[in-house]
């Protein structure tokens, strides 16, 4: 099989690009950007401020008109089957998976990088994975899926999600993991020897300059804070590292994460929708990575030492955008971009892989496509939706995936 891609940039179109987390990561990779869409305009905006005018605002459906290009990125909404809150999988967002996987299949790219939330694995029993696998298989594509913590990629964050990476006609490599980390359950499994820590939270946020409390001049709009009252107040002081919302006194408890924490006896939620338990308010702690960064990071995580709630810029930080990367739009909307990007140093590491991959493709090519690996989960059991998922999986692809081993995954 010739070289792909020569000496040149390999081009780069990104599907549901947001504020461009994906995309920083692979042209810090020396990938060329020539096409980008999103259907929000702030994180299009966000996007076009940062990495070029390539970007453009527009619903993503299967008629989309795209540039031929080396490698399709993106990471379809996640919000309808994320963990984060209320699942629902009748979200009409959940199926832009399918159309995602349809765009790869019609226009034929060397490689896709596909990234998203824990959840996709089980939301609608499996459905989506199934959406995914089904389409880029049958077009030929070799697929990796597997799901990772971005803080075994050096991000000082403990973030899983699950990542697929294929090549079409040819077998990718998956790329290993370059730190080891601590301070989650089950984080160890995946660690191996002689690899540094992942980075912490006080590593991380040593990097910014001081915050500044809001209403005074700052060089960084995004570097602000508004001080801590009354009763947020008392629960900030009260709250030592790693504590969070359970470990005050019921009183002081916010009636949001009151009606939360008792959603699941109260409102009858099914419990494919209920999400993971409620934490509340949390101080972070310094020595370890931060919890995942998300939407809500601005009203739930406390700085490790300071009695204030986090800025944007650093739950950017913690996403490693660098410290000049601009966001825009309202405080709100700065946030979310952030939250649902993919970290850009994890894009990175996925990126260099794959730059490399793309310089060695000078062996055999595969006639069909296949799984070549799964790995469901990063702990030692399993749920029992993700059993069936596991059970389903095998029974469609096994004949064309290796041998099935450990934990009721592929390696």
């Amino acid at each position: 099989m010739a070289n792909r891609t020569g000496t040149r940039q390999p081009a780069i179109v990104d599907l549901f690009c947001g504020a461009g987390g994906l995309s920083s990561g692979f042209k810090n990779a020396g990938f060329d950007l020539i096409h980008a869409v999103d259907h929000w305009d702030p994180a299009v905006a966000t996007y076009r401020a940062n990495l070029g005018d390539h970007a453009h605002c527009t619903s993503i459906s299967e008629s989309l008109d795209l540039p031929h290009a080396d490698v399709f990125i993106g990471g379809p909404p996640c919000q309808g089957f994320s963990s984060a809150g209320h699942r629902r999988t009748d979200d009409e967002r959940n199926s832009l998976v399918a159309v995602y996987a349809k765009l790869i299949a019609q226009h034929l790219p060397n490689a896709f990088v596909f990234e998203n939330v824990e959840g996709f694995l089980t939301g609608a029993d499996g459905r989506f994975v199934f959406d995914l696998l089904d389409t880029v298989i049958r077009a030929g594509y070799c697929v990796h899926l597997r799901k990772i913590n971005a803080a075994n990629y050096g991000v000082p964050q403990h973030r899983k999600r699950v990542v697929a990476i294929g090549g079409l006609g040819w077998a990718p490599s998956f790329p290993s993991p370059t730190h080891s980390t601590f301070g989650a359950p089950g984080a160890e499994l995946a660690n191996e020897l002689d690899l540094p820590s992942s980075p912490t939270v006080s590593q991380v946020l040593a990097g910014l300059p001081p915050a500044v409390m809001r209403g005074m001049t700052s060089d960084d709009d995004c570097h602000l804070f508004s001080p801590l009252e009354g009763d947020d107040l008392q629960r900030a002081q009260m709250l030592g590292p790693g504590q969070c919302m359970r470990d005050l006194p019921e009183e002081l408890w916010h009636q949001s994460y009151r009606r939360r924490a008792f959603r699941r006896v109260k409102d009858g939620t099914p419990t494919e929708r209920r999400g993971g338990p409620p934490s509340g308010l949390r101080r972070l702690r310094s020595n370890e990575p931060s919890k995942a960064i998300t939407g809500g990071a601005l009203r739930d995580f406390l700085h490790p030492l300071e009695d204030r709630l986090l800025t944007v810029r650093e739950c950017a930080a913690i996403q490693t955008f660098s410290g000049d990367y601009q966001f825009v739009g309202s405080q709100a909307e700065r946030i979310q971009q952030i939250g649902n990007a993919v970290p850009p140093l994890l894009a990175r590491a996925i990126a260099e892989n794959l730059r490399m991959d793309f310089s060695k493709l000078n062996g055999a090519s595969f006639s069909t496509g296949k799984l070549l690996s799964f790995v469901p989960t990063l702990s030692e059991g399993m749920s029992p939706v993700l059993h069936r998922v596991v059970a389903r999986i095998r029974k469609a692809f096994m004949a064309k995936a290796p041998t099935l081993v450990q934990r009721g995954l592929w390696d």
